[in-house]
């Protein structure tokens, strides 16, 4: 059920809201995917990123506003597989203030990206500038052409 539907519309009854909707409902249907997983894929919906091809190499950007280098973590699992991750705080309520409209996301957010065959998992770079997470992954080089094997022919 949607609080919002009913006229509700504070954020209080949205944050009740969205722990509802990860209630413990889906630990009661067999295979449901667990409330961490669930958790994982709304934070990876949430978080749009843009990807670039160039001749030498491949480029992600994710907007990042308002977070810190500190908050967001740029690793590599499994050799190929790119994992941009953080979280947002939100911001302490000062006495007398309340939010009227609460929209900006707030919380832990993730993407995963399968890295190209020819992207060099040693030469990755990441600058966070103006709200706005760069990564650049490097090409491998062309693999070299293999020349023909001359074998001697010997007469028995």
């Amino acid at each position: 059920m949607d609080l919002r539907i009913m006229g509700f519309d504070s954020p209080l009854l949205n944050s009740l809201q969205h722990m509802m909707d990860l209630s413990d409902d889906t630990e009661k249907i067999p295979n449901a995917p667990s409330k961490v997983y669930m958790r994982d894929a709304k934070a990876m919906a949430a978080t749009p990123a843009d990807i670039k091809e160039y001749p030498k190499s491949y480029v992600f950007i994710v907007d990042m506003p308002g977070l810190k280098s500190g908050d967001i973590k740029v690793q590599v699992e499994d050799d190929n597989m790119l994992l941009i991750s953080g979280e947002r705080k939100g911001e302490e309520e000062k006495e007398g203030a309340k939010y009227v409209r609460m929209e900006r996301r707030v919380g832990k957010f993730m993407r995963k990206f399968a890295l190209p065959e020819n992207a060099n998992a040693d030469a990755i770079s990441a600058i966070c500038q103006d709200g706005v997470l760069t990564v650049t992954v490097e090409k491998l080089p062309p693999p070299e052409p293999k020349k023909p094997k001359t074998i001697e022919v010997k007469i028995a």
